[in-house]
């Protein structure tokens, strides 16, 4: 089994990088990507962990970019290294994200719920506190009964608490991948809200700013319309891969870690014939192991 999209407590999930890959041995996971939000910080233990355990690991992260509907993620997928662009391009991510928290706490206050951002950051640590962090702390304060809820009632788009942010440039964000030894694969596409008719155009649009591969298949669409991403993908001459953007085993319930669209165990081949081989070719070899330095 393989899973090419998961996230640690570096950034939002809920096990540390190497719970997250104990358990993942525990599920048969054989090849595992760790693609935390905006940093790096989770790859070293992750990565030591997986070679005790004898999991093949891919070095990854997940970039917010700037992108005028919905959301655009891009997943940067076998790193070996923190390129001074790549670095450059978190230190700017984690300053948005800091200032779109402190505005949320702002208008958590205005709506009767008392949380700065510095008792966030006293109780989850120094990470990518995000969404997810304030509602686990709402819950924890029995200001909702789930962090589902917190999101329905205050952070989804539209609520009283929402606040976008700023992205990063898609080329740059790409050329920041690549300079790192990584392949830009972008993640769940539908989340872009882009319709079906303006999304091959939109995709080919993509593949000509850099991005080389589509995670067709995500928890977040169905086996029709992941069908259709990946033969649209394979059209535009984009590699497909899939995960299952797991962040806990309690958070979402259709998120498990190995399976994805319409709970399907995630395709060997997104590995074998799409990833490993691109990769293999970047690299000059089977070693896809990470660096710090």
């Amino acid at each position: 089994m393989i899973d090419l999209h998961t996230h640690s407590s570096a950034s939002d999930g809920t096990f540390s990088p190497s719970e997250l890959v104990n358990f993942a041995a525990s599920k048969k996971i054989e090849t595992l990507a760790l693609t935390d939000h905006d940093t790096t910080d989770g790859l070293v233990e992750a990565q030591a962990a997986a070679l005790e355990k004898g999991i093949n690991f891919i070095p990854g992260i997940e970039l917010n970019i700037q992108w005028p509907t919905g959301e655009f993620h891009l997943l940067g997928l076998g790193l070996k290294r923190v390129s001074p662009e790549l670095k450059d391009m978190i230190a700017f991510l984690g300053r948005e994200r800091e200032f779109r928290n402190r505005k949320m706490a702002q208008k958590l206050k205005e709506n009767g719920i008392n949380i700065s951002y510095e008792e966030l950051a006293a109780r989850f640590g120094e990470k990518t506190l995000g969404r997810p962090h304030f509602a686990e702390y709402m819950k924890e304060k029995g200001f909702v009964k789930c962090r589902q809820q917190a999101f329905d009632n205050y952070f989804a788009k539209g609520r009283p608490c929402f606040v976008d942010r700023e992205g990063a440039d898609l080329e740059m964000a790409v050329d920041a991948i690549l300079s790192s030894g990584g392949l830009p694969v972008q993640a769940h596409p539908l989340s872009m809200y882009v319709s079906w008719g303006r999304m091959e155009e939109t995709l080919r649009s993509v593949r000509e700013r850099g991005v080389l591969g589509i995670e067709a298949w995500h928890p977040g669409a169905r086996v029709s319309e992941a069908e259709r991403l990946r033969d649209m993908a394979e059209k535009l001459g984009f590699f497909v891969t899939g995960g299952s953007d797991f962040h806990g085993e309690k958070v979402r319930a259709d998120r498990h870690i190995g399976f994805s669209s319409g709970g399907l165990k995630i395709s060997d081949d997104c590995w074998t014939k799409n990833l490993e081989p691109r990769l293999v070719e970047l690299h000059g070899g089977n070693d896809h192991s990470f660096c710090n330095q």
